[in-house]
């Protein structure tokens, strides 16, 4: 039988999942000026290869939705982290741009669920009264991966060619897969709860509250990804960045970003989740129209890229703590499958939208980006009030149902109460 493990020690190794899982996604951006040259991609299309990936987690977190309750998380997380590796390393075989999207397309339909399982284990695990700082710290693994994996796969690809950080990301991933389901205790409480009335799927959508939490991810996440997937291509050619100090910004990047998240995190439980989230939108507004809008004759081109990543952070993981008291305990995996859907079409539908209105000019230079952040700023600033709305209406169950520090493999747990009102 598996030792009892630590609530610390569960947030370590989910933190590492996430490592993998987000580094997976990241590090496809700043490579894209490198494989598109190799494949003959325009600039202008890398957002097709970003919207592959979304838009395939979106339709798996559809039927993730529908089954990932039914199992033990534990033996969902191993299946799902063992196909985002094949899809991983398929991407360092591609050869054009339809092969590098089937690689993306596949490696998104295990990358979602993977995403849903971890919030989902973290919500089972940590009582709401610590839930921001919990997941601050595993959302964490998004900073990380920009201070450590994303600077590592720009240098391998300029050493060993753009397969390379594939081939590496792959690696790893089977690694931790291994790790995770050896030392993970089977995950099975929510087996033993009686759905509750009106707990089906489409029911569950139907909530009010979940209908706010879905709407402001959709909002942060569309806006986000009308620039993310060209921000590389952007920094590069249209503010003058060079490609041998790319790695520089996600190192500084990341390591303001993981600390903004651990303070957005405390902030979240403290002052509440709609306020720390609407500070964090307002200097992501601000950010947004200096570098790309308004940019001036010689931008800040790192300090600006400092300040985008720290300010998505920032309003990432109130959000997030928020929308995880919203489902019971049997309905997080496919509360969060509903999240993955609402997240990744929302990226989906940005990068397409955004290479719509994208003109690559002589020189590698990006028309267009201007109209881009406008549409972003318009639904960032929707955000802050889906989720003081939200905030009202969810009362968290785990505030009176105290979850012991430790996790026993087959504890059971008390029936909740009713959540079909929210």
């Amino acid at each position: 039988m598996r030792k009892r493990i630590t609530e610390r020690r569960l947030l370590l190794l989910i933190g590492a999942v996430q490592f993998v899982n987000v580094l997976d996604f990241m590090m496809v951006m700043p490579l894209g000026p490198d494989f598109a040259r190799a494949l003959g991609i325009p600039n202008a299309r890398l957002g097709l290869v970003g919207a592959s990936y979304t838009a395939a987690a979106a339709l798996s977190g559809v039927l993730g939705a529908l089954i990932l309750d039914r199992f033990d998380r534990r033996k969902a997380l191993g299946v799902v982290l063992g196909g985002l590796v094949v899809g991983t390393a398929a991407g360092a075989f591609a050869t054009s741009l339809s092969s590098m999207l089937g690689a993306r397309i596949l490696a998104g339909a295990f990358g979602g669920p993977a995403t849903s399982l971890s919030l989902a284990i973290i919500s089972d695990v940590v009582p709401a009264e610590r839930r921001g700082r919990a997941m601050g710290a595993v959302m964490g693994a998004f900073a990380l991966a920009s201070v450590l994996g994303v600077p590592a796969g720009l240098e391998l690809a300029r050493l060993g060619g753009w397969r390379m950080p594939f081939f590496a990301v792959a690696a790893l991933g089977a690694v931790l897969a291994a790790t995770a389901v050896t030392l993970l205790p089977p995950l099975r409480r929510h087996l033993g709860l009686r759905p509750e009335p009106g707990s089906s799927t489409g029911a569950l959508l139907r909530r009010p509250a979940v209908a706010l939490a879905l709407g402001a991810t959709a909002a942060v996440m569309t806006a986000q990804f009308a620039l993310v997937p060209n921000i590389a291509a952007y920094w590069q050619y249209n503010l003058g960045y060079p490609r041998e100090h790319l790695g520089l910004l996600f190192v500084a990047g990341g390591a303001v970003s993981f600390a903004v998240m651990r303070l957005s995190g405390r902030l979240a439980d403290r002052f509440g989740a709609a306020v720390t989230a609407a500070g964090g939108t307002a200097v992501f507004v601000a950010v947004v129209l200096a570098a790309f809008v308004f940019p001036s004759r010689a931008p800040p081109a790192l300090a600006l890229f400092v300040a985008f990543m720290a300010a998505s952070s920032f309003r990432m993981v109130p959000m997030q703590a928020l929308a995880s008291q919203v489902p019971a305990p049997q309905e997080r995996a496919r509360f969060m499958s509903a999240q993955s859907v609402v997240q990744h079409l929302g990226s989906a539908t940005g990068a397409l939208l955004a290479a719509g209105v994208l003109e690559q000019l002589p020189g590698g230079r990006l028309a267009g980006m201007d109209r881009a952040a406008w549409f972003a700023v318009a639904l960032a600033a929707a955000a802050p009030a889906l989720l003081w709305r939200l905030e009202r209406r969810v009362r968290p169950r785990e505030r009176r149902t105290p979850v012991p520090a430790t996790l026993a493999p087959h504890a059971p747990a008390a029936a909740p109460s009713s959540q079909a009102s929210r």
